[in-house]
């Protein structure tokens, strides 16, 4: 197990940014100071477990943390910082502050900094998530020194629970769609009126095809909604769902 910095203070560090066409200096006061802070950190923009779960979930979750008294929800990696804007973009995470550790230096100095040449990564961070006030680290999660890319105690939800193991978290919920379906857009307005956050998932964009909805919900039309897994059906079904 790498060693935590529990109770000591973030490393001072100034990353490189960019918002628009211009270079935007961030610094670890103007993020860390006076706030709480749960800040993840992970190898790499686009890796797997980091774009299909790591990320997603901290996302997903960001209202309910924020509800905990969380300011800001932070995603470090050395990455630079096109990359990480590029990946921001990409994944639609809008509740994420994306930081760019671009020299590794903000991950050095937490002792994170591990090699992957291996797989041509050079130096990265190991993951981990870590829960900061006013610049002062409360609680690590670091993940285990094991072969690989462990994932075990660095999500979203092992946060959560730490903060408050009574929080209460968002149904997941996911509906298949396709464009100008009157009835996927009447499905997606009683999930927003009732407060349902969902995963869409359109029929035609990056490869998804009928033979991928019939595969998954065993149906041929959409609007197909599941809700923690569980198919509710078409927009009729949700109805008679949600009014239940």
């Amino acid at each position: 197990m790498l060693p935590t910095k529990e109770g000591q203070a973030v490393p001072s560090v100034t990353f490189r940014t960019r918002k628009g066409d211009s270079w935007a200096d961030l610094t670890t006061d103007e993020i860390f100071k006076g706030k709480t802070v749960v800040l993840f950190s992970l190898p790499g923009a686009f890796t797997p477990t980091c774009s299909s779960t790591h990320l997603p979930r901290y996302n997903e979750l960001a209202p309910v943390l924020k509800a905990e008294g969380v300011d800001t929800i932070a995603c470090l990696s050395v990455n630079d910082t096109f990359v990480m804007n590029s990946w921001a973009a990409d994944q639609n995470a809008d509740n994420i502050l994306f930081i760019p550790d671009g020299n590794g230096e903000f991950t050095a100095g937490m002792d994170m900094l591990v090699s992957k040449d291996e797989i041509g990564f050079g130096n990265r961070s190991w993951r981990y998530s870590m829960l900061v006030k006013d610049g002062v680290i409360e609680k690590m999660f670091v993940e285990p020194d094991l072969p690989g890319d462990p994932f075990e105690v660095s999500d979203a939800d092992t946060m959560l629970n730490y903060i408050n193991p009574n929080a209460s978290t968002p149904k997941r919920v996911t509906v298949f769609t396709k464009p100008g379906c009157p009835h996927c857009l009447r499905a997606k307005k009683a999930l927003t009126e009732n407060r349902y956050q969902y995963e869409e998932i359109v029929l035609g964009d990056k490869g998804i095809t009928y033979s991928s909805l019939a595969a998954v919900t065993g149906a041929g039309t959409v609007p197909q909604v599941f809700v923690e897994g569980q198919l509710v059906g078409s927009a009729d079904d949700l109805e008679k769902w949600l009014a239940a």
